[in-house]
C-alpha cells in the first residue's frame, strides 16, 4: 500500500482547520497509508523526510496540475515503484530553496497565495479526490 506523508511547517491551532484534516487523514485510509507531521514554524523540513520518498514540494512557482492529472500523477509513480510519496508544506515563508531544489517534484496549486494552514486542507483534500478518481468512485464530479 503506498505511504503518503505530508510534512508541514507550522502546527495547527484552530479547531476547523484540525476537524478537516483529521476528516480527509480518515478518509485517505481506504486508499493508502496516510499520515500529517506537524513542525514548528521554523522546523527543519528536510531532516524529516523519510528515506527513499518521493518528495514533492508545494510552492507557487510548481508546476500546477487538475485533480484527473494529479490522481494520474499519483498513479503513475506508484506504477512505477515509488511506495512512499512525502508532500511538503512550508510555514508562513514557504519553503527554503534549498529544500526546493532537492525536491524531484515542485506542484503549485494556484497563482494565488493561501495560508499554509489552510494549503494543507486543501492538499489533503485533493489527494483524497486523486484516490477516488483512481478508484473510480463518485466523489469527483
Amino acid at each position: 500500500m503506498l505511504r503518503v506523508n505530508v510534512i508541514c511547517q507550522g502546527r495547527l491551532k484552530e479547531p476547523y482547520y484540525i476537524a478537516a484534516c483529521g476528516e480527509y487523514l480518515k478518509r485517505l485510509g481506504a486508499y493508502c497509508k496516510a499520515e500529517a507531521t506537524e513542525l514548528p514554524e521554523d522546523g527543519d523540513v528536510a531532516a524529516r523526510i523519510p528515506k527513499g520518498a518521493y518528495v514533492i514540494a508545494l510552492c507557487i512557482e510548481g508546476e500546477k496540475l487538475s485533480s484527473p492529472a494529479l490522481a494520474a500523477k499519483l498513479e503513475k509513480l506508484a506504477g512505477q515503484g515509488v511506495s512512499r510519496i512525502c508532500f511538503l508544506i512550508g510555514g508562513s515563508d514557504g519553503l527554503p530553496e534549498s529544500v526546493k531544489a532537492a525536491a524531484d517534484y515542485r506542484l503549485s496549486m494556484s497563482d494565488m497565495t493561501f495560508p499554509h494552514h489552510l494549503a494543507r486542507v486543501m492538499l489533503l483534500e485533493q489527494l483524497y479526490r486523486a484516490f477516488t478518481i483512481t478508484a473510480g468512485t463518485k466523489y469527483h464530479k
